[in-house]
């Protein structure tokens, strides 16, 4: 599996599985979006509450690097659900404690705040469930409140899901959305993780981040002799992303036109299944290409998908207004 899947298994005696239970072996992955005064918070003076909260819960946490200019960081936390759940509630409790006078905190017994979630795309389903019935649940449960962005973050297919409410009910939350992500891992295969970056690296790839080294080098060389390939890529990588049906003909466009755009744009080859993989009615499409390229492959991808979809929300008004 990909290493920037959102979910992974230590010990995955089966893979192939389409939704394994929750349990022991397995590891879940939770990313959040905090302020750069915030992450401040969370690491404390030489690192001493990240390392407090690595021995009380027993996970793995850490923050993005600075970027200059950037006034958002990466915390990611890794362990058990329970244990990921345990920490949120920690960091939520120091970030109330480090900030009594913020406006998101009320002056009550159990002072609220909110937490900012980074999802997978494919996975929203999972946490929003059939007619928003999973994620009403979850704030029922949990006493928490959620609030699922409707857009992916720039150049990533994340999307934010806020967490608000007290310590206690967002630990309670986290635990029952990483237990749903755990459920449905596969969906997030392949997912383009959010960087937060300047206006400039925005504004094309990104020279680097911590999973690359020096991807823009090569952009800068001259063309090799004609007798050479320009590129002899080692690191090529498969992965498997699932559309439905009715999306695959915007996908593909007119002729193939839009899919030979994306191959041309990425580099990476893309193949399509001619019949559902299961029965959900979903196609299989199968990338293969450097990392690099198999990233830009799935943002332009979803991005097809979401403005395919804003495309038939704005047809469905435009039917129900004439009709009224």
């Amino acid at each position: 599996m990909p290493s920037d899947s959102p979910v992974h298994r230590e010990a995955a005696s089966s893979p192939q599985s389409r939704s394994p239970s929750p349990s022991g072996n397995e590891v879940l992955t939770l990313r959040a979006l905090v302020s750069t005064k915030d992450a401040g918070v969370i690491i404390g003076k030489a690192g001493k509450n990240v390392a407090d909260l690595r021995d009380q819960t027993g996970v793995k946490a850490g923050v993005s690097k600075v970027i200059t200019g950037v006034h958002e960081r990466v915390l990611t936390v890794s362990g058990s659900v329970e244990g990921v759940a345990k920490a949120y509630a920690l960091i939520v409790s120091q970030l109330v404690s480090a900030n009594p006078a913020s406006p998101i905190t009320s002056n009550s017994s159990s002072p609220h705040t909110a937490i900012r979630l980074l999802i997978s795309h494919n996975l929203m389903g999972s946490v929003i469930g059939r007619n928003g019935l999973k994620i009403k649940a979850i704030q029922d449960s949990s006493g928490a409140r959620m609030v699922a962005s409707k857009d992916m973050l720039p150049q990533s297919t994340e999307r934010i899901v806020e967490v608000q409410g007290s310590s206690d009910s967002i630990g309670r939350a986290i635990e029952e959305i990483g237990r749903c992500l755990l459920e449905d891992w596969e969906r997030g295969q392949g997912t383009v993780l959010f960087h937060p970056g300047t206006g400039e690296e925005r504004s094309g790839r990104r020279p680097t981040t911590g999973r690359r080294n020096g991807d823009s080098a090569p952009r800068g060389r001259t063309s090799p002799s004609p007798q050479s390939p320009p590129q002899q890529p080692t690191n090529l990588r498969t992965q498997n992303i699932s559309i439905p049906s009715d999306m695959v003909g915007c996908i593909i466009g007119r002729n193939g036109t839009k899919i030979t755009e994306i191959r041309r744009l990425s580099g990476s080859k893309i193949s399509i299944a001619k019949e559902p993989h299961d029965d959900t009615g979903e196609r299989m499409f199968t990338i293969v290409g450097t990392p690099e390229a198999n990233e830009k492959a799935l943002f332009l991808l979803y991005n097809q998908l979401e403005s395919e979809k804003e495309r038939r929300v704005g047809r469905d008004q435009q039917q129900q207004e004439e009709q009224d």
